[in-house]
């Protein structure tokens, strides 16, 4: 009995920190402002701003460039933060079998 009490206790701890990954936004920019970028620690994208004051439209590539930095900077640092909120709990998912 004590057992599964024990997993519960660590499939709800699983379940808060997942939902409080959707809470934790990363903001990426690049471009001096140009590109915004807002990914959630549970990889989804929430936000993306481009600001067409400090656009060249003659320069596409640079445009594209940043957006590209933004995503990949973004989702690199959503991943640390996920990782860093679960590697806790982690240890414990031996116990369930998983």
């Amino acid at each position: 009995m004590g057992q599964a009490m024990d997993q519960m206790k660590m499939i709800n701890q699983l379940r808060k920190a997942q939902k409080e990954l959707k809470n934790e936004i990363v903001e990426i920019e690049a471009g001096d402002g140009a590109v915004i970028v807002q990914i959630s620690a549970e990889m989804k994208v929430k936000k993306v701003t481009i600001d067409p004051a400090k656009v060249d439209l003659d320069d596409i590539r640079e445009l594209e460039r940043w957006i590209e930095n933004c995503f990949r900077d973004g989702y690199a640092k959503a991943q640390e933060i996920a990782a860093e909120k679960m590697k806790p709990l982690m240890g414990g998912l031996g116990n369930l079998g998983l």
